[in-house]
């Protein structure tokens, strides 16, 4: 049932994260978001499993801060990425 806690922190991450980046209108409002909680999800878990007890502070360390971070930086990939697509798709279309 905890998991819910480090699933809601990566969300919320991932939602100020959405909102602090600039080139909101070229991402969906969901990404950041899911992707912070999907990390967050996978971390948990996978943290669970190697024998991590729920009272461990490196469990929720990382299931926070790690989401973060991955979550940032994929966000500012997908956005650059997304960015370039765009200008080039707009060359070739002769629009600028």
């Amino acid at each position: 049932m905890l998991i819910l806690l480090a699933l809601i922190a990566g969300a919320v991450a991932g939602m100020a994260i959405h909102f602090a980046m600039p080139h909101r209108s070229d991402r969906g409002v969901v990404l950041a978001p899911a992707i912070g909680a999907a990390t967050a999800g996978v971390l948990y878990t996978s943290l669970q499993w190697a024998g991590f007890a729920e009272d461990n502070p490196w469990l929720w360390a990382v299931s926070i801060v790690v989401p973060v971070a991955v979550a940032y930086l994929a966000t500012l990939l997908l956005t650059r990425a997304r960015g370039k697509r765009d200008a080039a798709e707009r060359t070739r279309l002769g629009i600028a």
